[in-house]
């Protein structure tokens, strides 16, 4: 046989091959579970009623099958994240500035038109605490000495001012709200969304006297391992949400407008605060 004549067969050949390579590659995708995990400010309850509906829009946008998972606390999804367990993840915006360094995070979607603040809230008839100073030698609720907002921005602040307090984590928003509340605790850290959506009889008793500047909101991120035809397809499936009147009531949900593609430097604000690694302490 000429060699023209077994190119003429080779290469059809190698094309069919190639082909079928990929086929299968798309498949093991398609029939792969991701995990999607969600930074426990709340109640694993109230998350899981708030993304689940997203998992599944997820999948039937994209064929790709997601499943919810959360942690107990804070430390230990900072400490899963570390360890690369989560194939997405909802994470603050310090969380992404430290796990896009190492496992090596990449950043998809942030909330559209939108900034995190920090805020700190009292109980309403407190009339002793009407300023940050008036917080010295007082014992705060936060959810973790990472949280971003309601945690790293308020106690920079405090300690700006030299207002020593003495910070005791409690593991999640609702908490601090509710230590609040029951004015186990002078005052505590959050952010408005958690704050909104609080049990409506205790957030009664409480009132925000302090809100941060505005930074680059929380991420959702990618494991470096995903495959980028996945990462690109649920980024464009939450873009596209907003679009639809059942995305729109999922947004709804989660207190934003809608999810916007995001990049690496999105987050240079946050970088710019110089925060200690989590593998130092956050005082």
């Amino acid at each position: 046989m000429s060699l023209s004549k077994i190119i003429k067969y080779l290469i059809p050949a190698a094309l069919s091959l190639s082909l079928s390579s990929a086929a299968i590659h798309a498949q093991e995708n398609q029939d792969k579970q991701y995990t999607f995990s969600v930074v426990p400010q709340q109640a694993a309850s109230k998350l899981a009623r708030s993304w689940g509906p997203i998992m599944k829009y997820i999948a039937k946008e994209t064929g790709y099958k997601v499943r919810f998972v959360t942690a107990p606390n804070i430390p230990e999804f900072e400490n899963r994240l570390a360890q690369g367990e989560y194939d997405f993840a909802y994470m603050n915006p310090y969380h992404y500035v430290v796990f896009s360094k190492a496992p090596g995070y990449r950043a998809m979607n942030k909330a559209r038109d939108k900034q995190i603040k920090g805020i700190l809230v009292k109980r309403k008839d407190n009339d002793k605490i009407t300023s940050l100073e008036d917080l010295k030698g007082q014992q705060m609720a936060f959810p973790s000495p990472a949280a971003f907002a309601a945690s790293i921005l308020p106690r920079a602040e405090l300690k700006r001012l030299n207002v020593d307090i003495q910070p005791k984590y409690v593991s999640s928003h609702d908490s601090v709200y509710r230590n609040v509340s029951q004015s186990i605790m002078v005052a505590g850290g959050g952010v408005k969304r958690t704050f909104n959506a609080f049990d409506t009889k205790q957030k009664e008793k409480l009132e925000i006297f302090w809100t941060s500047k505005g930074y680059t909101p929380h991420a959702i991120a990618a494991h470096p391992d995903i495959p980028d035809e996945v990462v690109s397809s649920i980024q464009q499936a939450l873009v596209k949400m907003e679009s639809s009147d059942s995305g729109k009531d999922m947004l709804k949900n989660l207190k934003i407008k809608g999810w916007q593609q995001a990049i690496d430097s999105d987050w240079d604000d946050v970088r710019a605060l110089q925060i200690p690694d989590l593998s130092k302490p956050v005082e």
